[in-house]
């Protein structure tokens, strides 16, 4: 009589390691373009940095960038440029004469090519670094680079280009602080940037290590919780669906966090836990009760209910609200902040989970 074979973690098979490979590469590109993301947005520099050596390290370590890495990849190196491009001195790959707005500028045009269609901001930014790759030399006196660098960025065949004209202008001149100058600056520049960084954001598909990072801190600060998290060869989707069941069929017994674990996971709560969280939930709908919050918002379908992703700009606009309203004043920060599609319960929500991760 044959043994019954015993369950258990499975070796990876050894031709799926260079497949899985690629798939981990990809969520820490990914991962990393997020944060680079965001730190260009808030000015931190040396946040900004720290990603953006791992983002490079990542994308030249590929051994070729797959069709759905491209425009991560181009990210990435477009805002390592930018955070340079008032420091020309600064040189990009073997070329020691290229200025790093000069290569933000050939990144940019690929970016380009890869967008479905075609908008002023993109024109826009085009144009600003044209600008700026100009200005930045010309702020530190060296005329000579900054018409060295104008040639480079319009061939003979585009030397009548209106924009190419007035930059030539502008040189001659050997004023830096010309008027078009102060016009289109750097600043200028970093906004519309951060502008495509919202879009792009808003677009991307779920960003599978930063969702887990999130529910993993959020288990930490929760106290007296056990994370019981359970592997098997289910995918991904079935294991979701599970989870959701299992949720609504058990409400007392388990407990979620706020963010929907992407790996399967229940979380048993004690008693002592579970009396105290009912307490402060009945306190905070009173609250919300009180304060009128259960308006029409209430009304909003289902399909509008269902769970969002928050961008980087709807967090702003909602710390931005506490900041002027205070917290628990939803229903005002949802008159006076444009958060399409939110509810007062999903700023509560939103704001809690900000707090937890120490990004209020």
């Amino acid at each position: 009589m044959e043994s019954e074979a015993v369950s258990g973690p499975q070796s990876p098979v050894p031709g799926s390691l260079p497949e899985a490979e690629a798939v981990a590469t990809g969520w820490i590109l990914t991962f990393a373009c997020r944060c680079l993301c965001r730190h260009f947005c808030e000015g931190s520099r040396r946040d900004f940095e720290r990603n953006r050596d791992l983002a490079l390290a990542v994308i030249k370590g590929l051994p070729g960038v797959e069709a759905g890495q491209a425009k991560t990849a181009r990210l990435c190196r477009l805002l390592a440029c930018v955070a340079e491009g008032k420091s020309p001195e600064s040189h990009f790959e073997d070329d020691q004469r290229i200025s790093p707005l000069e290569k933000a500028l050939s990144v940019w045009i690929s970016l380009q090519k890869m967008e479905r269609k075609q908008d002023k901001l993109h024109e826009d930014i085009k144009s600003l670094i044209q600008i700026q790759a100009v200005a930045v030399y010309m702020e530190k006196g060296y005329f000579k680079e900054a018409t060295e660098v104008l040639e480079r960025l319009f061939p003979e065949s585009c030397s009548d280009e209106p924009l190419r004209m007035k930059l030539a202008a502008v040189i001659k001149r050997k004023d830096p602080y010309h008027q078009f100058l102060q016009h289109f600056s750097f600043s200028l520049l970093t906004k519309k940037i951060k502008s495509y960084i919202n879009t792009f954001l808003n677009e991307e598909s779920n960003n599978f290590l930063m969702e887990e990072a999130e529910k993993e801190v959020e288990a930490r600060r929760s106290g007296g919780i056990t994370v019981c998290r359970h592997y098997d060869g289910v995918n991904e989707a079935n294991k979701e669906n599970d989870l959701e069941s299992t949720q609504r069929s058990d409400k007392q017994a388990y407990f979620l966090p706020t963010q929907t674990l992407g790996v399967p996971g229940l979380v048993r709560v004690t008693q002592q836990t579970r009396n105290k969280r009912s307490a402060l939930q009945s306190k905070t709908d009173m609250q919300d009760i009180e304060n009128g919050q259960q308006g029409d918002q209430s009304s909003l379908s289902g399909e509008t209910r269902k769970r969002q992703r928050w961008s980087w700009e709807e967090d702003k606009k909602l710390r931005e609200g506490v900041k002027k309203f205070g917290e628990g004043n939803w229903i005002q920060i949802l008159k006076h902040y444009d958060l399409a599609h939110r509810t007062n319960v999903m700023l509560k929500d939103r704001w809690r989970t900000l707090v937890r991760l120490g990004m209020a």
